[in-house]
């Protein structure tokens, strides 16, 4: 039987996981009353016909949570997700939806004269009835032209939205380029969500890794100790549980995860046949990545070195924190041979990425910024 948000979340401060915060609990308290909508909430299938068939039951609005990195707003995700019962929802980070819709958009216009944008929004309003984004920002100019459009035909499909960002609505592509055209899905989402900024006391994550060593080495049973203590310390939990992430129609199987947190095996990042775009889902799915048993690399291992490069440049682009065990210190992970130099940038960041400047990086990488083209 599905509890309550709020609920939930007492019983989680309750056990300890996590430490109670009045505006964390009125968010929930939010949740929960959407929850209940939802429950009344009777959308048809979509189309002309399921519209006319239907009884008339409005859509109830949704939710926008907004407020600083490190605030609880992934773990409010996680609680609302799973404890709403409501059968048509899904839940995607934002980045990867929209990578989703591309890729839709560009089969749709094989087959459909004209703008297939509408034919997306219809399919994929006829899927999911309930839309719960983690972190939602917006850097790429592309998105940026599409989303009024995209999120007018959710709408009007019966699509409910939740969506956490670390930015206000109004906010979103400050100083994008023909930002002008991006105005009508900022007020489309005041219209059909409701905003809640959440003004945690703290950052949360970054009081739990501050002033702790986050580089462990050698990679033996003593590291694989702090490693699990740190663990228990940002998630709360003794152990996670595995989960999947989708990538273009394939999954990346993530060992062992909870409350934004991954933990993983060097091997099971970088002896498996990954890519960039496969640590990009991970970096924008969990603020935090755990790696272990990072060994001494050398020409004979090029290939997993030169994924270890493209990871590890990934979560530092994207400001992940990082916690790992490894052989050796990290200007003796590449020592000689073949493509030793071209991991020297690796090993410095390495270091950069157990320092409390690098911490606090993250919160200043997710504020509102100007961005103009691309994404970042």
């Amino acid at each position: 039987m599905k509890t309550g948000v709020l609920e939930s979340y007492h019983a989680l401060a309750a056990t300890g996981e996590i430490e109670a915060d009045p505006a964390q609990a009125l968010a929930a308290e939010r949740l929960d009353t959407l929850s209940r909508a939802l429950s009344e909430y009777r959308p048809g299938n979509g189309g002309l016909l399921g519209r006319l068939l239907r009884k008339k039951v409005e859509a109830p609005n949704g939710l926008y949570i907004h407020g600083a990195v490190g605030r609880g707003k992934t773990m409010l995700m996680d609680l609302f997700h799973s404890n709403v019962a409501f059968p048509s929802k899904r839940r995607v980070h934002f980045h990867a939806f929209m990578a989703d819709v591309h890729e839709r958009i560009a089969v749709a216009r094989r087959s459909v004269e004209g703008d297939p944008l509408p034919r997306v929004a219809e399919s994929l309003a006829r899927d999911v009835k309930l839309l719960c984004f983690d972190e939602l920002h917006v850097t790429d100019i592309a998105d940026a032209m599409i989303l009024g459009r995209l999120f007018t035909g959710l709408l009007q499909g019966g699509v409910v939205v939740v969506a956490t960002s670390n930015a206000h609505p109004r906010d979103l592509y400050r100083n994008g380029l023909n930002r002008q055209l991006f105005l009508p899905f900022i007020d489309l989402l005041e219209r059909h969500l409701d905003v809640v900024e959440l003004v945690a006391a703290k950052d949360y994550r970054l009081e739990k890794l501050a002033g702790r060593p986050l580089y462990f080495t050698p990679a033996d049973a003593r590291a694989h100790s702090e490693m699990r203590v740190l663990f228990q310390r940002l998630t709360g939990r003794d152990a996670g549980a595995p989960c999947e992430l989708e990538v273009k129609g394939r999954t990346v199987p993530v060992p062992e995860a909870a409350m934004g947190v991954a933990r993983f095996s060097f091997d099971d990042l970088c002896d498996q046949p990954l890519g960039a775009l496969d640590y990009l889902h991970i970096a924008h799915a969990f603020h935090t990545v755990m790696i272990e048993d990072i060994p001494i690399l050398s020409p004979a291992r090029r290939n997993a070195a030169r994924r270890f490069i493209n990871l590890i440049d990934t979560l530092y682009d994207n400001s992940v924190s990082l916690v790992a065990s490894a052989a050796a210190e990290p200007h003796e992970l590449y020592p000689k041979g073949d493509g030793a130099d071209l991991f020297e940038r690796t090993a410095s960041r390495l270091i950069e990425m157990r320092s409390q400047t690098y911490l606090e990086r993250r919160k200043r990488h997710n504020e509102p910024v100007a961005q103009s083209l691309g994404e970042t």
